[in-house]
């Protein structure tokens, strides 16, 4: 089969879209590809596959001479996540699997290492139903409807890798990056009231503004003769943002962009073999809907008294979403013919990128409810900036794999984190919290052409409790599936 036909069916599947993953290195999976998986996640100095161009791309060198190699490969991850506040039933999250396909095709001619590959990046995911205290806003009978969150990221991977000599190897890739956004989330009144400091907010934990603000804050400051002499508005109590398409393969806010790898590997003896590489942040485009909403519920003068929901049709862009800058190194040990221990360390920059989360939204100028047309609400805009102020991740990887037999390999590891999320803003929709796993695999030769290897990893139950009282609780498994094809 030729490279280009097996080339443009990779990319069709990734352009088609790839599902949300709940991920546990912060949004990053903790391993890519089952070998790697398998080992806590280690993949800078050995050959383990296609996986590579998520990895180290210079691996894909290590290759035989001539040979081919397509990957196609499923992973499932199943998170356990739950909320809870002091008063309040705890709210489970329904968001309990999430299934990600990849696959790939290399070859190696001479010297060089190419192909092409479709990986699912990571990504965060949690739902919980319309009557938990996540849904309330704060109020009795709650905002009704429910609060979700899903973020996936995925790439399509042009790997080059080069054979220097018998003792180094340099690779690279250049990446195209998409990313897809839901959201449905509820602010009570005291939350979404903290973000605007003219009717009195801290801005603790974000900050709003723009036109539609200003004219809240004129309804709720500036005496009217229409409200009889009188402020419009006396109580705002909750408020929500909405865009999500409800589909397990795409966001409803989407953006595209780029990134690259550069990676190399260093043969120091027969056993010994150092490598390292470098990911770049992504440079991907604002993520954007024209199908969102932002409503409010007010009381006032204005509503008679009546608390009453103000639906504000629009669109919404999340601005500069970016995936963070890695620097990994390792070292792969080959003890003997069975025996195989490995050890990584990546440093994960989510500093850099995950300071605020920030979108804009902006009204449609025709409104369809009489209220927000009423309150001159079209075509206003809103900035709105949650804060975040990630840490960056320091992750150590650690495994092994021993040879059984001529078709049996079994392998171990763990993988150990920090949690990059600060306590206090700590959003129960995006609880990246994760900190240590337990890993393990086998792999199992099926022919002289073929294989298939399977990774689980266990993540112990990790807590965080943010500025607003909420507790979440984070903990699960993943499973990665690959089968390969060598010729």
């Amino acid at each position: 089969m030729k490279i280009t036909k097996i080339a443009a069916s990779i990319i069709t599947m990734g352009l088609a879209g790839a599902p949300v993953a709940h991920a546990t290195n912060g949004m990053n999976l903790e391993g890519y590809g089952p070998v790697a998986a398998a080992m806590g996640g280690a993949s800078m100095a050995y050959d383990n596959g296609i996986a590579a161009v998520m990895n180290n791309p210079a691996t894909l060198g290590l290759m035989k001479d001539g040979s081919s190699r397509f990957d196609a490969a499923i992973g499932g991850l199943f998170p356990d996540v739950s909320s809870s506040m002091t008063g309040m039933p705890t709210a489970d999250s329904s968001a309990t699997a999430f299934y990600m396909p990849a696959m790939g095709y290399v070859r190696k001619t001479g010297k060089l290492t190419y192909g092409a590959g479709v990986f699912s990046q990571g990504g965060m995911g949690t739902e919980y139903a319309a009557n938990s205290f996540m849904a309330s806003g704060g109020v009795a009978g709650g905002t009704g409807d429910l609060v979700r969150s899903e973020v996936g990221v995925g790439r399509v991977i042009a790997p080059l890798a080069y054979q220097v000599d018998d003792k180094i190897t340099v690779g690279g890739s250049v990446d195209y990056v998409w990313a897809g956004m839901d959201l449905k989330m509820a602010l009570s009144q005291a939350q979404f009231g903290d973000l605007i400091a003219p009717l009195g907010g801290a801005q603790i934990y974000g900050a709003a503004s723009g036109t539609m603000v200003d004219t809240m804050v004129g309804a709720f400051t500036v005496p009217q003769a229409a409200c009889g002499g009188v402020a419009c508005l006396s109580a705002l109590n909750w408020a929500r943002i909405d865009f999500s398409d409800s589909s397990a393969f795409t966001g409803q806010a989407k953006g595209t962009g780029f990134a690259f790898k550069l990676g190399g590997t260093f043969k120091v003896s027969s056993q010994l073999t150092l490598g390292a590489t470098f990911h770049s942040k992504t440079s991907l485009g604002d993520l954007e809907t024209s199908n969102a909403s932002m409503t409010m519920n007010v009381t006032g003068p204005a509503t008679m008294g009546t608390p009453t929901t103000v639906p504000v049709s629009g669109k919404v862009a999340v601005k500069n979403f970016q995936w963070p800058q890695t620097i990994g190194m390792g070292a792969a040990y080959q003890a003997n013919d069975q025996l195989l221990v490995v050890a990584d360390f990546k440093r994960i920059g989510w500093k850099d990128v995950m300071k605020d989360f920030s979108m804009t939204f902006t009204a449609d100028a025709t409104q369809a409810n009489a209220t927000a047309s009423a309150f001159g609400l079209g075509g206003q805009v809103m900035d709105m900036k949650m804060y975040q102020n990630w840490d960056d991740q320091n992750v150590i990887e650690l495994g092994g794999a021993y040879k059984l037999s001529n078709v049996l390999t079994v392998r171990g590891g763990v993988n150990l984190a920090n949690n990059p999320v600060p306590d206090k803003y700590m959003n129960p929709l995006f609880p990246a919290i994760a900190k240590n796993h337990i890993t393990g695999g086998v792999g199992y030769v099926l022919s002289s052409a073929s294989n298939i290897d399977v990774s689980f990893a266990y993540v112990p139950k990790s807590s965080a409790t943010n500025g607003g009282g909420v507790t979440v609780d984070f903990g699960g498994f993943s499973s990665q599936f690959v089968y390969s094809y060598q010729y």
